[in-house]
């Protein structure tokens, strides 16, 4: 009686998972793994029945798994980079994502926009959960500097004389004056940072980053100079979205998007230097 062989146990997996059986196409998968573990397909099989079961944990650990035996395996760094997401990692849900992106061009692995998508949802994510953090701090702050300068106010007062009320006018005066200076002060920081946040169609459709240098391909698409020469460098002479030939001679400056940075980095100055 010939045994099963850890093919057999993936196929069985496949057909679990297709009936969306998953956690039987777990087990099938992870017998499979128990016959032959050096087979990240195996791993990236099982981690996208724990993401479709919301095991996060899970996805993560095989994912993990998947590239440490392949170190170019897209599905691994995508799989990962959706747990992270979910699991709030945002920083390293960036990290894994934009490697899978990476890896998936370099292989011409067609994932449509599926790596992207998540990739813009991420960054935002983390843009926001930074903006939060900031707030707080600035908040504290706020609330630090009103303490000492209430304290302050109180102070002069008890020096002052029982009966010399104009000193004490004096106080509270330059104590209104003073809260309403910080108050105008924290205002402005806080309409300075009310947008921040950089529009899609501003972004690199390689590096997600904000463009430096836009260009324009035949077929109409934008990207930053750097990012599609690198990719034409190395990957091939193909636009990566629309898969049509492409040579470096074939580039042209997008000169109206040019305008269309400057005009928005002049009113956001905040945007250069940061990785929004």
């Amino acid at each position: 009686m010939a045994t099963t062989s850890d093919e057999d146990f993936k196929r069985q997996g496949n057909m679990y998972f297709h009936n969306k059986q998953f956690p039987q196409a777990i087990e099938c998968y992870t017998n499979a793994i128990k016959k032959n573990a050096s087979v990240p397909t195996y791993y990236n099989n099982r981690a996208l029945c724990y993401l479709k079961l919301k095991k996060y944990d899970n996805v993560a650990s095989d994912s993990r798994r998947a590239i440490e035996i392949d170190a170019s395996c897209v599905k691994g760094y995508y799989f990962l980079g959706q747990a992270l997401y979910e699991q709030g990692k945002y920083d390293e849900a960036v990290n894994a994502l934009k490697k899978a992106f990476q890896l998936a061009r370099q292989q011409k692995f067609n994932v449509g926009d599926d790596i992207t998508n998540i990739l813009r949802m991420a960054k935002r994510k983390r843009w926001n959960e930074l903006e939060q953090k900031r707030i707080r701090a600035q908040s504290d702050l706020y609330a630090y500097l009103k303490k000492l300068m209430f304290d302050d106010k109180e102070r002069k007062i008890k020096n002052c004389k029982s009966d010399d009320s104009a000193a004490v006018a004096d106080v509270n005066m330059m104590y209104d004056s003073y809260s309403d200076q910080l108050e105008n002060i924290f205002r402005k920081v806080d309409e300075k940072h009310q947008k921040r946040e950089v529009p899609d169609y501003l972004c690199g459709k390689i590096s997600f980053d904000l463009m430096k240098d836009p260009v324009i391909t035949p077929s109409g698409i934008t990207y930053d100079r750097k990012d599609i020469e690198e990719h034409l460098l190395r990957v091939g002479h193909f636009d990566p979205v629309t898969r049509s030939e492409l040579v470096p001679s074939q580039l042209i400056s997008n000169l109206s998007m040019k305008d269309v940075l400057e005009a928005f980095i002049t009113e956001n100055p905040w945007v250069e230097g940061s990785d929004w």
